[in-house]
């Protein structure tokens, strides 16, 4: 039976098969602005590396750096010295540091531990959700003690991130947030190994060493590999079972599957001074939803984008965005999914997909073991 097309560019995140949809966007209406949402909405693989690459078009609104329900929290505090929520100088500078502590991470050693945690795993969730946090726990250099609780709290603190953050959710984002800054600030004054190590090193040598940054894109690293690894994770899975024997080039298979079924469809930026986007002038304080899915799908960036190709030449990915403040973690996100999809031999199915404005994660069913 077919289904009926989203109500709205946001609603096709989780939608059944949102890529009908995106494809007439990305045909009809690569740019524009979108009445029912009140948002302006790129869709082609053009507009969107406009929005991306435009410094007018900011991470945050001017008038709310840090959403107002978690301004004063330790959530707060946290959330406002994230390089992936702040633009700016502060943050090339912290991006840098974070790319530089990561690059000396092997993903062989990623994936050897993905495939270790994962046949722990006490069940599917547990598998897309907690083998990721644990995982990146691990590379950061804390203790399995330590290592587990971070990822669990961490589920609760990427709570305050949407836009539609409840009261709620805000306030078991400021508890978890709290807990994170007692569990790793003793490892930053303890210079521990790892990458926690490592960032104290190279912020030192950058003469960048302020804790309360340092300790806040620490757990920046845990939360952006909550619900992306976990979306890149599912989504790899269910493919490989559509295609039914192991590809031979399995990075590339999951790399093509962060293409073709992204685990993130959309983000959004502010504009703080009016600008023009594929020829439209777009006005201060105006907000602009980025489907990166319908980008992935374009023709002009990908040939036959409704293909699943793993090992395409050069192909176009907007999943992870592009420009300042492209995610530092993707090879980490791959790695660990190519290590869960090497250790996991059962195949699940899925029943729709988990609650979200941007993020498509399956809800997966059946027998882990």
């Amino acid at each position: 039976m077919t289904q009926p097309l989203p109500a709205t560019p946001g609603a096709a995140a989780t939608h059944p098969d949102p890529y009908p949809y995106y494809a007439n966007l990305v045909a009809h209406r690569p740019f524009g602005y979108d009445t029912g949402s009140g948002l302006w909405v790129a869709a082609g693989a053009s507009a969107v590396s406009e929005v991306l690459a435009d410094p007018a078009c900011q991470v945050r609104p001017s008038t709310e750096p840090v959403p107002g329900g978690i301004l004063g929290t330790p959530a707060g505090d946290v959330f406002g010295e994230l390089v992936r929520m702040t633009d700016g100088a502060p943050q090339v500078r912290r991006k840098r540091v974070l790319r530089m502590a990561l690059d000396t991470v092997a993903e062989e050693q990623v994936a050897a531990l993905a495939a270790e945690q994962a046949g722990r795993a006490a069940d599917w969730t547990d598998l897309q959700f907690g083998v990721p946090g644990r995982v990146v726990a691990a590379l950061l250099g804390l203790d399995e003690g330590i290592s587990a609780e971070a990822a669990r709290l961490i589920g609760d603190f990427v709570r305050c991130v949407p836009a539609s953050a409840t009261a709620e959710d805000q306030a078991a984002a400021a508890a978890a947030a709290a807990r994170l800054l007692d569990l790793l600030a003793p490892q930053l004054c303890a210079r521990s190994g790892g990458l926690i190590g490592e960032l104290v090193r190279l912020a030192a040598r950058d003469d960048r060493t302020r804790t309360a940054a340092l300790l806040a894109n620490v757990i920046g690293l845990l939360s952006q590999t909550y619900e992306a690894t976990a979306g890149l994770v599912g989504n790899t899975l269910l493919a490989l079972a559509r295609h039914g024997r192991p590809p031979e080039d399995l990075p590339a298979f999951v790399s093509e599957v962060a293409r073709h079924d992204a685990p993130i469809q959309n983000t959004r930026r502010f504009v703080a001074t009016a600008t023009t986007i594929a020829g439209q002038e777009v006005p201060a304080g105006a907000a602009i939803l980025l489907l990166l899915a319908a980008a992935n799908r374009d023709p002009l960036a990908n040939p036959d984008p409704h293909v699943f190709r793993p090992g395409r030449t050069d192909p176009q990915v907007f999943t992870f965005g592009r420009g300042a403040h492209t995610c530092p973690g993707r090879a980490v996100a791959t790695a660990i999914t190519v290590g869960v999809a090497t250790a996991v031999t059962a195949v699940p199915s899925h029943e729709g997909y988990r609650p979200s404005p941007n993020a498509r994660i399956p809800v997966l069913k059946g027998q882990l073991v």
